[in-house]
């Protein structure tokens, strides 16, 4: 909560807000410090848990409502828009939300995911594509086989973005399409990470990590890709604002909420600060193509 009060401070030096929010988030902060349900919280040791076990318990709630597929899914459906149907990876395919858009526009489907529960619900919801496991980095997928690669909201989860996008390289034909969806990396700063068990069930968060736009860039390029399309897309500024005066960060019994909702649960607390420290992209979209080809779709 100091972070955000301190990234909300940030944006007053930058000259975006005037003297009375900055004042505001001083007395924030004080409020804050004095306030012993935060104070006397004893905080929580939050362990490095897996991908496997992250997506295995999301499984069946994944589909639910996300923001995140509302920033992307427009992206995805524009490209594909001025796509001639064809053969078709979605990688880190979950449970197929991108497949099942593939296969309405007449593209012949493969989907791959590390996860057997994300599978499972994949297959049940198209059945029309088929589903393999696999990895990003090794895809079971033949060289030069395809001619679209959407790949979204998994390439955060690989310590670096090389040995992925080879693979797309490798599985798509020259001239082929790669679409890609991720979460921001100043999202993931501010604490959108998956939670996950950790060591003994204990609480842990899924390994995230934070690409720059440079690195997503520079990986493309170095893999022979010509990027056609890059977007930010979200941001809270565009939201509505609560009503009435910012409350005090919290009162006497409150409830903080569980930590593996942290930090969606304390952003409430502090509606102003959170408001300014969040205003940023959520999402990062890219659209690029593989050289050798006519270009042609």
């Amino acid at each position: 909560l100091l972070g955000v009060e301190g990234l909300a401070l940030l944006r007053g030096w930058a000259g975006d807000a005037d003297r009375a929010f900055t004042h505001d988030r001083l007395a924030e902060v004080r409020r804050l410090l004095d306030d012993p349900l935060l104070a006397d919280h004893p905080g929580v040791d939050v362990a490095r848990g897996t991908a496997t076990g992250g997506y295995r318990d999301w499984a069946p709630t994944y589909d639910g409502p996300n923001r995140l597929f509302e920033l992307d899914e427009p992206f995805v459906d524009a490209v594909l828009a001025g796509l001639a149907p064809g053969a078709a990876l979605d990688a880190a395919c979950g449970t197929g939300r991108l497949a099942e858009r593939l296969v309405r526009a007449g593209h012949d489907v493969v989907g791959v995911d590390a996860s057997p529960e994300m599978l499972a619900v994949a297959r049940r919801r198209v059945p029309q594509a088929r589903f393999v496991a696999g990895a990003l980095e090794r895809l079971p997928v033949a060289d030069a086989s395809v001619d679209v690669v959407v790949c979204a909201l998994a390439l955060s989860h690989l310590p670096s973005l090389g040995p992925a996008v080879q693979e797309f390289a490798r599985v798509l034909r020259p001239g082929g399409h790669l679409v890609v969806s991720d979460v921001h990396h100043e999202l993931i700063f501010r604490g959108s990470v998956v939670a996950a068990p950790g060591p003994g069930g204990g609480p842990g968060l899924v390994p995230t990590y934070r690409h720059s736009l440079g690195e997503f860039l520079r990986a493309f390029l170095s893999h022979g890709f010509a990027v056609r399309a890059c977007e930010e897309p979200g941001g809270p500024a565009a939201e509505e604002p609560p009503p009435g005066p910012a409350p005090a960060p919290s009162t006497t019994g409150a409830d903080l909420g569980p930590w593996s909702l942290w930090p969606w649960t304390l952003m409430e607390l502090l509606p102003a600060a959170t408001r300014a420290a969040w205003d940023v992209p959520l999402v990062v979209t890219w659209h690029a193509q593989r050289e050798g080809g006519d270009g042609r779709a």
